[in-house]
């Protein structure tokens, strides 16, 4: 293996600290809110993907419309706390694990690099922010070929940045339908399962399952 591949929402960057900012202002149903507007996130890519490339919008686009949804599915009218939420999804905070992880795979020699269905200015501002910019060789958005995962066009992108076939990388997702779609493309994929998800997607067997990502160095060995 000489590289491995991230995805950045939910893998490397923690979503939820978007709404867990503003939980006070959002109440106690923030989590629920905040799980909410995930589906309804990925949900949008989904359908925009398989209505063909005239409907393709960035995931930015798309993370502003399933707030809007979102809210109203939830009564929140206060358009200034919108703001606020929207705002922090561009300055997420890093899981704890991400930076160390990330730190060994270079001081291994390995390549390291983000595959995200993020458009490039909301991840380079995540990536930034996170402190994680000067641990990644790449960060690689779906914009590049218009198309969100898990259509293989996107893991393509991976191969070119590396000049390597699937099989000699890593892919490392905390998302099941990522990592049925990595392992679909041929890498040795990693599913990170913070929340203890059942297996789908025929995985069992076919991946490495992690608690966490402080689990990785040691899968990889």
């Amino acid at each position: 293996m000489k590289a491995v591949v991230f995805d950045a929402y939910g893998t490397l960057l923690d979503f939820h600290a978007a709404m867990a900012r503003h939980a006070d202002r959002l109440g106690p149903e923030w989590q629920r809110i905040s799980a909410d507007w995930r589906t309804k996130q990925t949900e949008y890519s989904w359908v925009r993907s398989l209505a063909g490339p005239a409907h393709h919008r960035d995931f930015w686009r798309l993370t502003e419309d399933s707030l809007r949804f979102v809210a109203a599915r939830h009564g929140i009218a206060d358009q200034a706390l919108l703001a606020d939420v929207l705002a922090s999804y561009r300055v997420l905070d890093a899981y704890p694990d991400a930076t160390s992880v990330l730190r060994t795979l270079r001081d291994r020699g390995l390549g390291t690099a983000i595959l995200s269905n993020g458009e490039p200015g909301m991840l380079s501002a995540a990536v930034e922010s996170a402190g994680l910019a000067d641990l990644l060789d790449a960060v690689l958005s779906v914009e590049s070929v218009g198309v969100f995962k898990p259509d293989p066009r996107v893991y393509r992108l991976a191969e070119a940045r590396f000049g390597l076939p699937a099989a000699e990388m890593g892919f490392v997702s905390s998302n099941p339908w990522d990592a049925f779609g990595a392992a679909a493309h041929g890498f040795r994929v990693f599913w990170v399962n913070r929340t203890g998800q059942p297996a789908e997607y025929e995985l069992a067997g076919k991946l490495m399952e992690l608690k966490d990502l402080s689990g990785l160095m040691e899968a990889l060995t």
